[in-house]
């Protein structure tokens, strides 16, 4: 592809893992991992954009510094966590120690292997690229008699630099995973470089593009030991006449630290140099680029397919979460001892604002277990893992999670739930359980009339109730909705109960008179679904929320049409919005209705009881 054809700007960087590719914009990273069974798994979370660091960190060269420690510890964690999906389907049951770490110390095991991978990555390299060249190329003065504080000592010691770095590179890419992972970096490059190039993100569009890049950690690298060569001539120009040391040993520790203090300075130069330079494509500063492109060229190879659909699905997730603050994170499906497993599921809700007691229904339907028995320890599988953060990573979506489980319990019945209606919430079993006691004074086989029934939640409880009681009775239930009615009918057959369904705009289609009439109406001011919880306004269906401009639309439609459906004696049993009480019962009582307030747990007026004499209930 054609260098000049680039079309779009971003911040989006990345790198190569085990078996995927993690990218990183501004507010999000995200890692996608080909697991042992062949499947992608992403996983996202939420990071600082750089604009909310302190401004001294942001200041050029300083800024160069952090984002490089920063990357070597994002990078490392991320490294290691791609290990663990890539891990296979046995897990090892945890040593002593670690239980000891986990139990006593509370240490969590994977953050020292973490820190001591980084620690070991970093003594590496200072061994390999500080230690090294000078060691050789202080034994080759010493034999030449070349001055050590000229700039041919910097000059070689900055050469050989780098020709071990070139052969660190060439020699580690003969090794079968390492090269594969070279790969997965090519992946990399040509999906930042198909975005930029304005082009869709297919297979084929990233296939064809350049697997070089300017903005890659390769070329920074080159950058950082060239400029070394000069930051430490200079330093090595400046301080050795000052501190003309004699004793060999001390003087080499001397010069070692010396340099090790200057490695930010280096890094700091380094990043804006790199920064600077892919800006622009002028062919004049071509020369400056050439060596750290050519270098790439080892540190990327071809990938596959599969590789760059890895690739893509990191890099959209990452630009989907800089595009909107809502974007879920997500979480790989790793398993392990279930104290740990259950503490990521922790933070990932508590950072998103779920409440805690979700994580404990997930890991309890998902793994068989009582509440109470979670918190003892035990392993969670891979297959189970992947179930269970299946469940997790759709609840971070804001997805409630009855929706996700596919039920819920209301008043001993499990009634199937989707997005075609309304959960049952538990103030409803409230009325459930008052309408009951008030059928139970009635003959059996009294008539009951289920208005905006929804799940069917509420008339296959009362008819569940009223037969376990031995007052069966004859319910018919009502909605607008077809689809709801689906699901209302799917309900009553799976809890065995005998239900009528009628598709009725509130009485339209109604016939005949009935000794109750209950309902649960949509309450909530048009005005006001917009600030409801995500899980509410984004997934639940708001023909059952909206109550029209004050949220009384369908207690006026109930109040002027109730009393020629009931029978002489009956009663109307409704549940009310927060605040509402005093108007639905305005309502009601200008009908010429008797009306009764109760309270739910809480206190709040939440269902209203109306009853008519009997002359007035007479059509």
């Amino acid at each position: 592809m054609n260098r000049k054809t680039k079309k779009k700007s971003t911040y989006i960087g990345g790198q190569a893992v085990l078996e995927g590719v993690m990218m990183r914009g501004r507010t999000g990273m995200a890692t996608a991992v080909r697991d042992e069974k062949g499947n992608i798994q992403l996983e996202a979370r939420r990071i600082a954009p750089p604009d909310s660091r302190p401004r001294f960190f942001r200041l050029p060269f300083v800024r160069g510094v952090v984002n490089l420690v920063d990357s070597l510890v994002s990078g490392t964690s991320v490294l290691l966590r791609s290990a663990e999906v890539y891990g296979g389907e046995e897990s090892e049951e945890p040593s002593r120690f670690e239980k000891w770490l986990a139990e006593r110390c509370k240490v969590d095991v994977m953050s020292v292997v973490t820190t001591l991978a980084l620690l070991l990555g970093i003594l590496l390299s200072v061994g390999l690229f500080v230690f090294l060249p000078y060691l050789i190329s202080a034994f080759i003065a010493e034999r030449t008699g070349l001055n050590d504080n000229g700039i041919w000592f910097n000059l070689l010691e900055g050469g050989l630099r780098v020709a071990i770095f070139i052969a660190y590179l060439a020699l580690t890419s003969l090794m079968k995973d390492i090269r594969r992972t070279y790969m997965y970096h090519g992946a990399e490059h040509k999906t930042i470089t198909c975005y930029e190039s304005g082009m869709p993100l297919t297979v084929e569009n990233v296939r064809a593009c350049s697997r070089v890049h300017d903005r890659c950690g390769t070329t920074f690298l080159f950058f950082v030991m060239i400029v070394a060569i000069l930051v430490f001539s200079l330093s090595n120009s400046l301080l050795a006449p000052l501190l003309n040391i004699q004793n060999g040993v001390l003087d080499f520790v001397v010069r070692l630290v010396i340099k090790l203090l200057l490695l930010p300075v280096v890094a700091g130069i380094s990043y804006e140099l790199l920064k600077i330079l892919a800006k622009t494509q002028s062919p004049w500063v071509y020369p400056l680029k050439a060596p750290g492109l050519a270098l790439q060229r080892l540190t990327t190879r071809e990938p596959d397919d599969g590789m760059i659909e890895c690739a893509v699905a990191a890099f959209e997730k990452v630009l989907a979460m800089d595009a909107d603050p809502a974007e879920s994170e997500s979480s790989f499906a790793v398993g392990g001892k279930l104290s740990e497993v259950r503490s990521r599921i922790e933070k990932l809700f508590a950072a998103a604002g779920i409440e805690g007691d979700d994580c404990q229904w997930i890991l309890s339907l998902n793994l068989g277990m009582l509440p109470s028995e979670l918190a003892e320890e035990r392993l969670v599988t891979p297959a189970e893992a992947r179930k269970i953060f299946a469940a997790v990573n759709e609840r971070l979506t804001g997805k409630p999670l009855w929706y996700i489980v596919g039920d819920a319990d209301f008043c001993g019945c499990k009634i199937k739930v989707d997005g075609r209606v309304l959960i049952p919430r538990p103030e409803t079993e409230l009325l459930v359980e008052r309408a009951v006691n008030e059928l139970c004074r009635l003959p059996a086989g009294a008539s009951v009339l289920d208005l905006c029934t929804g799940s069917g939640a509420i008339a296959v409880a009362v008819a569940e109730m009223c037969r376990k009681k031995g007052k069966p009775v004859c319910i018919t239930a009502s909605d607008v909705s077809e689809d709801a009615l689906s699901l209302a009918r799917e309900n009553a057959a799976a809890n065995g109960v005998e239900v009528s369904f009628s598709h009725s705009d509130l009485f339209e289609n109604i016939r005949g008179k009935f000794d109750a009439i209950l309902t649960n109406p949509p309450y909530i001011p048009s005005g006001e679904i917009g600030g409801l919880q995500r899980e509410v306004r984004d997934f639940e269906p708001h023909g059952a929320l909206d109550g029209g401009a004050d949220g009384l639309d369908f207690y006026r439609r109930i109040a002027a049409g109730f009393a020629s459906h009931l029978k002489e004696g009956g009663f109307l049993l409704l549940e009310m919005g927060m605040g509402q009480a005093e108007s639905v019962r305005a309502l009601f009582e200008a009908q010429g209705a008797a009306c009764e307030i109760y309270e739910d747990l809480s206190g709040v007026a939440r269902m209203l009881k109306a009853t008519m004499p009997v002359a007035a209930a007479k059509e």
